[in-house]
């Protein structure tokens, strides 16, 4: 009896342990702000999720010895001003994954984000104090997480003395076609002291196709479209490329770097992005070829007092010459004020102007004279036409 009564007590000692090493957190940030859009008219709006997007989640882990830990994360993407889902709808359309860490290292499976979002994104404007309208026009070069990767297997190390490394590979889950919709990153980054640096590469197959880069409930698919054909072809609405989302790879080369001194700091990202063998999903008179566009970077922020930030950015975009035609150019400001009421509260501003010269393709394959595009935004309403957007927000986490 005494045997059965110990035992008894082991097991629910045992139990009380488990119990004590899993957790399972929900977590949040509402963001919500008033708008202004002035692109050849203007336009006065509420809109969700600018500086942060709006969300809730659940994050989850499980000591199970010897170092080895199971965990997950699902994290659903709202619009607060309609209670709509974001990411095209889906129920956990930010991040879905589950797996396993050691001390070698992070496997997860699942949506999930790539290397470049990793160890580039946050070391630009828009990923720090600027919201998705300050990241790079269109956010061509995904920096400011514009598309998720699905179906993925992704490696993150441990961290090195500030070093850590990692990958994803994404199934494109085509029957008979490995290569369509496959998607591959890698990156590193290392943050130690003042310095922090990071190098991303990101490869997406057929990125238009459905279940593709741009096609699987990106961010960008809510804005009004360029044209009519760009919304029935592709999720990409943005003006800086919808005529280059046809491409048969999607490839992405960047790298970043900030130093802090005292209260400022100063970083600086480039970005090379090439849209590989036009032409793959639509007739074009320009199918085959390959566009290339190269974007810089250079940001500012100071830290005023514990609660009070500003900060200053300006991006410059590249784009190729097609046949004998000017390159597309965005020249694009932004300035940020950044005020917390609390840990968890703070109120913002924030005003981005952008200016398009040159020319583009359209989503029909033609030349037409580069317009506007600031990121989550509708572009000018004429061509070569200057934008200018402002949001005043106020941000709660939880």
């Amino acid at each position: 009896m005494k045997k059965s009564l110990l035992a008894l007590a082991a097991l629910g000692a045992f139990a009380g342990v488990a119990h004590a090493q899993s957790s399972v957190t929900l977590y949040g940030i509402i963001d919500e702000g008033f708008n202004t859009n002035s692109a050849g008219k203007h336009l006065y709006n509420l809109s969700s999720g600018v500086m942060q997007g709006s969300r809730f989640g659940l994050r989850g882990t499980e000591d199970l010895g010897g170092d080895l830990k199971a965990l997950f994360v699902l994290e659903n993407g709202f619009d607060v001003n309609n209670g709509k889902l974001g990411q095209g709808g889906l129920m956990f359309g930010r991040q879905a994954y589950v797996g396993l860490s050691s001390q070698f290292g992070t496997v997860t499976l699942g949506r999930q984000y790539d290397s470049v979002v990793d160890y580039v994104g946050p070391l630009e404007a828009g990923d720090q104090w600027g919201g998705y309208i300050a990241a790079h026009p269109g956010d061509i070069d995904n920096f400011n997480n514009a598309y998720r990767t699905n179906n993925t297997v992704k490696y993150t190390s441990a961290d090195y003395n500030g070093l850590k490394f990692g990958g994803t590979y994404s199934f494109g889950g085509v029957a008979g076609n490995f290569s369509s919709n496959q998607i591959w990153s890698l990156g590193a980054g290392y943050n130690n002291g003042p310095l922090v640096l990071g190098v991303g590469y990101l490869n997406a197959r057929t990125p238009a196709a459905s279940g593709g880069l741009f096609n699987n409930g990106g961010t960008i698919a809510t804005n009004t479209p360029a044209t009519a054909t760009a919304a029935a072809n592709f999720a990409v609405t943005s003006p800086v490329y919808t005529g280059f989302a046809s491409a048969n790879t999607y490839q992405v080369v960047g790298a970043g770097g900030a130093y802090t001194f005292g209260a400022a700091t100063i970083g600086l990202t480039y970005s090379n992005i090439r849209f590989a063998n036009l032409g793959a999903s639509y007739a074009s008179p320009f199918k085959g070829q390959t566009a290339t566009f190269n974007n810089a970077e250079v940001n500012f922020k100071y830290q005023l007092t514990p609660a009070l930030l500003v900060g200053a950015a300006y991006d410059y975009t590249r784009g190729t010459e097609i046949n004998g035609n000017s390159r597309a150019q965005y020249h694009q400001g932004a300035v940020g004020v950044d005020y917390f009421l609390s840990k968890r509260t703070d109120v913002y501003v924030i005003g981005v102007y952008q200016h398009a010269t040159g020319e583009t393709l359209s989503a029909t394959g033609t030349v037409v004279a580069a317009t506007t595009g600031i990121n989550g935004l509708s572009g000018s309403s004429n061509q070569n036409q200057n934008q200018l957007a402002a949001r005043v927000g106020i941000r709660h986490k939880f």
